[in-house]
């Protein structure tokens, strides 16, 4: 996707050289060694000259010298997104967005895990409705973020850890990294507008492997998929990809968001239409498992496009 990964495009040809413990087990299989209380993957927190200025509570946000780091901040939980998370990442991103002192922002997670996608203890009580317009709310917040977004990712990546990258400016992974994304296992459909920058990024045929038939990939091949700009040993990760994002703080602002919105707005509107048929899909599929006889579901799913008429299942 040539404009969504333009900035991307530059600094990798310029370089040197919660879903459940369960689901991220089989995403890592025997990549990851599994402790009664942590796991031993990945890169550790970041080494970062910052005093905390969070007011959050699932997540750590700093600020210093232009660059805001977002850490996801469940480590318990492998950093999956909680309902709480879904609605202070949108308010930690308007917060970078209005900031003046903010250039760069990053996210990355605390611990050895980037995070492990959506809690699936997540929505429970909650009407389709709700969910969809909270889901609608997260990834257009990313859609519409104006200032540089970095990814940092410091272990591994599930669900919309995954789907959002292509959002993203830059992706600087440790090698370690697995990028997995389980919709079809969990019995959902892909999401963060992955059905419309997966395969403008890395091609149909490479989509799809990761959207419908759940194929797990480690950090060289989403480097090569076009998902990540460029990959640290991981014994060193935390120490050269911090000074590379700082040194982004000292490019021309403007230049930085002009180019940014440039980018975007090529895309802007086609990426919320999908994101809207997306997050309704999914909450569809998410109280389709959970609640089926509601007739608010029912009146919900009967709004959506049906499957052809010729298709029997």
């Amino acid at each position: 996707m040539a404009a969504l990964s333009s900035i991307r495009h530059i600094l990798r040809t310029s370089a040197k050289g919660r879903y459940s413990n369960g689901v991220l087990r089989h995403a890592l299989g025997q990549q990851m060694k599994w402790s009664a209380t942590e796991v031993t993957f990945g890169s550790t927190l970041p080494h970062q000259p910052m005093s905390s200025q969070s007011t959050y509570e699932t997540l750590n946000v700093t600020c210093e010298d232009g660059l805001r780091v977002i850490t996801y901040n469940r480590p318990d939980k492998k950093n999956a997104i909680s309902e709480k998370m879904f609605e202070e990442v949108v308010a930690a991103l308007k917060e970078a967005a209005d900031d003046p002192k903010t250039l760069i922002t990053a996210t990355t997670g605390a611990g050895n895990v980037y995070t492990a996608g959506n809690d699936l203890k997540n929505f429970r009580g909650m009407a389709t409705t709700e969910i969809a317009d909270l889901l609608i709310r997260y990834f257009s917040a990313f859609i519409d973020f104006p200032k540089p977004l970095v990814a940092v990712i410091n272990g591994a990546a599930v669900g919309a850890g995954v789907t959002l990258l292509p959002m993203y400016d830059a992706v600087f992974a440790t090698q370690r990294a697995i990028f997995f994304t389980p919709f079809s296992s969990l019995g959902i459909v892909a999401e963060g507008c992955s059905t419309y920058t997966f395969p403008m990024v890395m091609g149909h045929s490479k989509a799809t492997e990761l959207l419908l038939f759940d194929k797990k990939v480690s950090a060289a091949e989403a480097c090569k998929l076009g998902l990540v700009t460029e990959v640290y040993p991981d014994a060193t990760f935390q120490e050269e990809v911090w000074p590379r994002v700082r040194a982004m703080t000292k490019l021309p602002p403007k230049s930085l968001l002009y180019s940014k919105q440039l980018c975007r707005e090529i895309h802007r509107a086609k990426l919320h239409e999908v994101n809207i048929a997306e997050s309704k899909r999914v909450a569809e599929r998410l109280v389709a498992k959970l609640c089926p006889d509601s007739e608010e579901y029912k009146k919900f799913a009967s709004s959506l496009p049906p499957l052809p008429a010729n298709v029997k299942i």
